[in-house]
């Protein structure tokens, strides 16, 4: 019996999914943006050992700006702002050096937004 209900909440979840991305792509699209920009800056941070502005012993570089990259997804072209450092050293894990388009990062995102939404429950 938990099966079926296990099944009919993913069957619930699928159908409000697609009714919020029939609604308006943007919502997705701001949601996918915005946590890709703070998975690079927490990525920056560990890779430097510190946070913006913060003063440690353990840090071993410092941030030199940002520039910008257009990465192309399911909900549309997203432009990220890309820390750096000024060694030049840090590379990010959310896409590789010249990749502009996602495979199954949206999907990714979708799920973790469904699990995180009381308004998808």
């Amino acid at each position: 019996m938990a099966r079926k209900q296990d099944s009919s909440n993913k069957d619930a979840l699928k159908a409000e999914m697609s009714r919020i991305l029939a609604e308006d792509r943007d919502v997705l699209k701001s949601i996918v943006s915005e946590a890709l920009q703070q998975t690079l800056e927490a990525e920056m941070d560990e890779a430097l050992g510190a946070e913006k502005s913060e003063r440690t012993p353990n840090r071993v570089g410092y941030r030199s700006g940002y520039y910008g990259r257009t990465l192309v997804t399911r909900v549309g072209k997203i432009e990220l702002r890309v820390p750096q450092d000024r060694q030049g050293r840090f590379r990010t894990e959310v896409f590789e050096r010249y990749q502009r388009s996602e495979k199954a990062l949206t999907a990714a995102m979708m799920q973790m937004y469904c699990r995180a939404s009381p308004h998808a429950r």
